[in-house]
């Protein structure tokens, strides 16, 4: 039952690590099926590993909300501005993903940052073009470097257990 269990967080979270690219939350679903294996199999993973990835995982999400608002405020932008490049980062998330999944999850969620940030900027700021576009590109950028840093997250959380599943 071992064996079987550790296959199961292995698969999982080589999943996992995909469906935190395309903006899921794959990392707690690894969390979540090495827990339940943990219970299952005791011993498995000591829960320091446990809590460590966890903590990894949180700090991955905080960095991804809070990315595509930090992009735009470095670029000048209002606090409008940032707001509006988190609605749209999860709006074109959304609809990116009716197209080509999963690419267009990715694509979907720059551009709904960058165009979130502009249509907030020139409405209800009241920038003129320039400085919303420079603003919508930061959020754009904030967006895109949050998508690699939270799947280098997961990754690091995958590596912990699949390694951790088999140390143990």
């Amino acid at each position: 039952m071992f064996y079987l269990a550790a296959s199961i967080v292995v698969v999982v979270s080589l999943l996992g690590i995909g469906l935190t690219l395309v903006t899921l939350p794959g990392a707690w679903m690894m969390l979540a099926t090495a827990v339940v294996c943990n219970l299952w199999q005791p011993g498995m993973f000591s829960w320091w590993t446990l809590g460590i990835g966890a903590g990894i995982a949180l700090l991955a999400e905080i960095l991804e909300f809070a990315a595509s608002a930090v992009g735009a405020k470095k670029t000048g932008g209002s606090r409008s501005g940032a707001v509006g490049s988190i609605i749209g980062a999860v709006i074109g998330a959304i609809a990116g993903t009716a197209f080509l999944p999963p690419i267009g999850t990715i694509a979907g969620a720059v551009v709904g940052a960058g165009a979130g940030a502009l249509i907030a900027e020139r409405g209800i700021a009241s920038k003129n073009w320039t400085d919303s576009a420079k603003v919508a590109g930061g959020a754009a950028a904030g967006r895109l470097v949050a998508t690699i840093l939270k799947t280098g997250a997961a990754a690091i959380i995958a590596t912990m257990l699949i390694v951790g599943v088999f140390v143990s």
